[in-house]
This record gives C-alpha cells, structure tokens and sequence, in this order.
C-alpha cells in the first residue's frame, strides 16, 4: 500500500484535516516556537484560521528565493477577477535598489510635508531598507470598462490578499501597509504606469520575534441577516 494511505499519514488535526495537507502548504521551515498558535501552517484550515501579519519594521531576512517568488505571484494571480481583466499588477523592489527608493521617499515627503524633521527623513531610510522582499500592490484598472471600477479594485485588494497567504504557506511572514507613500503623486508617477495607483507595500521575510495577535471582530458585529 502506498505510504500516502497508511494510518501514520492520516492522522487529523484540530479541525479534522489530514496531517498529509501540511505537505502541500509547508517549505519545511520553522521560523516559529512549536507553541505558536498564529500563522500555524499544519493544514490549510489552520493557516487560514490563524494567518498574522508581522510589522514590516519587525521583519528579517532572508526573503523569499526567486523561484518561491514566482510561485507565491502565481498564488496570488488566482483571484476572483470579473472580466479576466487582471486589473492589478506586482512590481518588485531588488535589494539593491533600496537605496533609489530611499532617495524617492525622502524627495516626496519634501513634497508632502514642508515642516519634516531628521527622525522624519530617518524613518523613511529605515522604511525603505526594511528586510525581506518588497512588494509594491498596484491596481490597473480598465477605465470606461463594463465591468464596474469598483468590482476591479476589490479584485487588486483580493490578489494582495492572496500573496500574503501564499508567503505564509511557504513559511514566511508577510506585511501589508500604506501610509502617506501610498498616496503621495512622487512615489505613485514613479512606481506606476499612467492610469494606475499604488495598492500598498507588502514585505515578506521572517519575524524577529513571534507574532501576537490583534482583537478580531466577533460575528455578532460583522453578520445580519437580511430583512426583506
């Protein structure tokens, strides 16, 4: 018989997966204390139940190789997407461009904020040398389309979404952020193609420490049933 259906291979998990799963979502890494509830990849119900972003500041490397890239970007493609328009694209930073992106930070908050003082200029240095892989979201909508702008942005958000789970299936950990960069016209006419905006910055690498968790919603406060 083959290994794959012996008692020792079916052992379930907490929410009665097959141990065997792990071997699909896991790289074999461990860059979190056994004790650890949080990003807990031992079946997919699990990662998905327990997935925590890091703080991008709190993140080391190294990143993912070019080949876990290529395969968490492919993750992360497979979105819902009305129209099959990808509305969304993912550009890369390279470790050696992080320089050109500090240089760019600091020209635009220049821009943004007149009254900037050194620790604001160092926290841009620092954001732009923080570990890990640098991930700009970018969403490229089709104008003028018939599909609705609206439902093409939810499908950009959707794709980001999916490159966080992907990193975390790998056995990475992943921060998703904005903040005034996002939104500054410097930053966005140098990352994005006319037409487009940056969706956020999402860096991927291992955690310095481990994860907390933050308060989630109760399901009181987020679900109502309709009433006609």
């Amino acid at each position: 018989m083959s290994p794959l259906f012996t008692h020792e291979a079916q052992r379930r998990d907490r929410n009665d997966q097959i141990a065997l799963v792990k071997r699909i979502v896991g790289s074999g890494r461990r860059p979190y204390g056994l004790k650890s509830m949080l990003n807990d990849r031992s079946s997919i119900l699990s990662l998905l139940e327990t997935r925590r972003s890091a703080k991008p500041r709190e993140l080391v490397g190294p990143g993912p190789t070019a080949a876990e890239l290529d395969r968490m970007l492919t993750i992360a493609a497979r979105t819902p997407d009305h129209g099959k328009l990808h509305p969304w694209r993912f550009v890369t930073v390279a470790e050696d461009q992080r320089d050109a992106l500090a240089d760019l930070l600091l020209e635009a908050l220049g821009e943004e904020n007149a009254g900037a003082t050194d620790a604001h200029r160092q926290k841009e240095r620092e954001f732009a040398h923080y570990a890990g892989q640098l991930m700009v979201l970018v969403s490229a909508p089709f104008r003028d389309h018939k599909i609705p702008l609206w439902e093409q942005e939810l499908s950009c958000g959707a794709a980001g979404m999916n490159l966080l789970m992907a990193a975390h299936a790998l056995g990475y950990v992943a921060g998703w952020v904005t903040g005034w960069r996002a939104y500054s016209e410097r930053v966005r006419s140098a990352v994005c193609a006319p037409g487009e905006r940056i969706g956020g910055f999402i860096f991927i690498g291992h955690a310095a420490r481990e994860v907390e968790d933050r308060p989630r919603p109760t399901l009181s406060d987020i679900v109502r049933q309709w009433q006609p």
